[in-house]
């Protein structure tokens, strides 16, 4: 049971070496600190990493109404990355992790006055194709300011109490359910000050809705010490939790209280949801119902992920939701509590990754075994993750913006020959999750590509028309036709874009010079000879003109991965998951909204890219010549749970002059969930050169949805 929180009276000091925990009594040397935050946030620690060491003085606070054999636990919930803590001169041992909870018992060791000692390392990762600590994108990404550390007490110290037996922990999985009979495994992690009897008291009270409370009652016989309680239960006519596209996310407010005879030891409460999801060939079922994954990859709400809370986390989802997202993908990272309870809430499934970003060295696996399980114990729950994925790209890769031939043999023969990471240390975090959790999905590695006869593969990354290393649009087609499998559920693509105009002003000037440019490359993200092969931005005489090109060309990469993995729904395609929702810092990224969440051109594009009901055209990424027969075939599908009906497409082509050329009207009648189909196929002979419309306008079928495409046309080459 929660007492209290230490939220005053820290301080900190920097220093080269630890002392276990010996350290001078008087203020000198130390520094007024904040907790939670990041030690980079204090005034004259901006630019510090390794070691620092917390301290601070609080006096015992009274219980209102003191229990029964009551036992005092000190809980840190989380610090980046290396602890080792010690209270009131007492070693209460070390820990690894920065998302990780630990608790340490406190009642014999209390005084009227107490020093909490915490000894923090978190050293910058220097060898990034040989990491060491599992924190994921906050020690090497290309979304973050490489000079920034990650360092400090980031999650809550608080106080707890209970009597004589301490709930740990409270986990429960939904193995299964459907409208008349949810069937719920528990396990309740207790500590017992000695060997007693205890009754356990599960609640399960309607939180969103109006409904029965239902009750289950276990009786144990415990020994001393700490062990699991495990079992079975059947909630009656369970309210399940659906997507916020599917149905209402209701939630029950469970309480598990621990009682000793009719004295209350400790109990918690949290909020869970009953559903149950698969993928069966990778095409997504919650509750046993079919449905398109649509979403993005989230980054940490902000690189100083201590600073999120929850109307933080709620504004995000909103924009989600928004946007027609029904999952977001947590980057390979562990994010802040506040935005799982946002997520449970909000109705977005999520794919969480372990924080496990590119390659590590080898002697991190007894570490990453252990964190894999404290991951599912954490977080498993929560009904929004539907997903665990256990690393992303592990291959060889220090720096993306490098694509030297030597880079690239080197990722190559990573992804393709072997990987210890992926191959060995992935393969046994794999088994370790889905025997901790085996009602979800488990995915190996993320970005495994699909080679017929080499290998199965698990989701896809598609940056063409961004990475060179990937090449042109036109080359991606090529890819889709000879690797279909590779549609199944593809997690990442897209391009950079700079933020809008105010947003980046806030950073760079207008016009950007040469030093500019290499200071947005040092610090803030932007891959400057990768935007050049696409366009000249470069060129642009104004900050306004090169986020107009950005954000244009991001946009319309964007549409075009969308249109055709929605051509390809259900075959095989169940997610498309672009790439980036969010900057996590001031920065020129794959964002869809900037830093101070500003969407961007390409939000407002996916978003029409994800309307349940769509209307579009797939045309050949290429110029096409004066005289040629150019296919435009029409299609539309409907992702909603309800048939569509009357709705109406007009088709409209515009010659280069924006003379109308032809205009063709379509009523739609679609089933519910229904696959891309051809409600027509047109053909445009061009007779000019220049820049040709193809205008589809949807009406009937919620906000009038106007898509335009171009198509450019040349004079035939010489020769020809």
């Amino acid at each position: 049971m929660y007492l209290d929180t230490l939220a005053d009276g820290w301080q900190i000091r920097p220093l080269a070496e630890f002392t276990q925990g010996i350290y001078p009594r008087n203020d000198q040397g130390w520094l007024p600190a904040i907790v939670p935050a990041h030690w980079q946030q204090l005034p004259g620690l901006e630019t510090h990493s390794g070691k620092v060491v917390y301290r601070c003085r609080f006096a015992n606070p009274p219980a209102p109404d003191p229990l029964p054999g009551e036992r005092r636990w000190l809980r840190i919930n989380g610090a980046f990355y290396y602890r080792h803590t010690y209270f009131n001169g007492v070693d209460l041992g070390a820990h690894e992790g920065y998302f990780e909870p630990s608790e340490h018992e406190l009642t014999t060791f209390l005084k009227p006055e107490n020093t909490l000692i915490i000894e923090l390392d978190c050293p910058d990762e220097h060898n990034k194709i040989g990491k060491r600590m599992i924190t994921g994108v906050f020690s090497h990404w290309d979304c973050f300011d490489p000079q920034a550390n990650p360092g400090g007490i980031w999650l809550p110290v608080e106080l707890h109490r209970s009597g004589p037996v301490r709930l740990r922990a409270a986990r429960l999985r939904t193995e299964h359910c459907d409208a008349r009979l949810a069937q719920l495994r528990f396990a309740l992690d207790l500590d017992a000050a000695q060997a007693v009897a205890i009754r356990s008291e599960i609640v399960f009270a309607p939180l969103t809705f109006h409904g029965e409370t239902q009750v289950f009652t276990v009786q144990r016989r415990l020994r001393s010490g700490t062990q699991t309680v495990q079992g079975l239960l059947k909630l009656r006519e369970p309210r399940r939790w659906w997507t916020h596209d599917l149905g209402r996310p209701d939630l029950y407010q469970v309480t598990v209280r621990i009682w000793l005879d009719d004295t209350l030891s400790d109990e918690q409460s949290f909020a869970y949801g009953v559903r149950t999801f698969e993928l069966r060939d990778w095409i997504p079922h919650l509750n046993g119902e079919r449905f398109l994954a649509k979403g993005n990859n989230y980054p940490p709400g902000d690189m100083r992920i201590a600073t999120m809370n929850r109307e933080r986390a709620d504004r995000d989802l909103a924009l989600a939701r928004e946007c027609h997202m029904n999952m977001l993908r947590v980057h390979a990272h562990i994010d802040h509590p506040a935005f799982y309870d946002a997520a449970d809430a909000a109705g977005i499934l999520l794919w969480q990754d372990f924080p496990l970003q590119w390659i590590y060295r080898t002697e991190v696996l007894p570490a990453a075994r252990h964190q894999a399980r404290a991951m599912v114990r954490l977080l498993g729950n929560h009904p929004s993750i539907a997903i665990w994925c256990m690393h992303n790209e592990a291959i060889h890769l220090e720096d993306t913006a490098d694509e030297s031939l030597g880079a690239r043999l080197r990722t190559y023969q990573s992804a393709f020959i072997f990987s210890w990471n992926r191959d060995v240390m992935d393969v046994q975090l794999k088994q370790i999750v889905e025997e901790e959790d085996p009602t979800r999905p488990v995915i190996r590695s993320s970005g495994e590509p699909d080679v017929p006869y080499v290998r199965t593969g698990t989701d896809a990354h598609a940056y063409f028309g961004w990475y060179r290393t990937y090449g042109t649009l036109a080359f991606g087609e090529t890819v889709r036709a000879r690797f279909p499998n590779n549609l199944r559920f593809v997690t990442e693509f897209g391009a950079q874009s700079f933020p809008n105009l105010e947003s980046s002003l806030r950073f760079m000037p207008d016009p950007l010079d040469d030093a500019a440019i290499a200071r947005l490359v040092e610090r803030h993200g932007l891959q400057a000879e990768i935007m050049s092969a696409w366009y000249p931005w470069r060129q642009a005489t104004s900050l306004a003109e090169v986020i107009e090109m950005s954000q244009t060309y991001q946009a319309e990469l964007n549409r075009f991965y969308v249109d055709r993995l929605r051509y390809h729904k259900y075959r095989p395609t169940g997610g498309i998951i672009a790439f980036l929702f969010v900057d996590p810092y001031p920065a020129v990224l794959w964002s869809v909204i900037d830093y101070w969440r500003v969407p961007k051109r390409s939000y407002y594009a996916l978003r029409d890219c994800f309307r349940p009901q769509y209307a579009f055209t797939l045309i050949e990424p290429r110029d096409f010549v004066i005289g040629e027969v150019i296919d435009v075939p029409i299609y539309a599908v409907n992702d909603a749970r309800q048939p569509l009906a009357g709705a109406q497409v007009t088709i409209t082509m515009r010659d280069p002059a924006d003379s109308e050329l032809a205009t063709v009207v379509r009523y739609l009648d679609l089933p519910a969930d229904s696959l891309a189909t051809e409600i027509d196929h047109l053909r445009l002979t061009p007779l000019h050169p220049g820049r040709y419309t193809i205008e589809l306008r949807l009406i009937g079928a919620g906000p009038e949805l106007t898509n335009r495409y171009h198509l450019n046309v040349v004079e035939a080459a010489a020769g020809q």
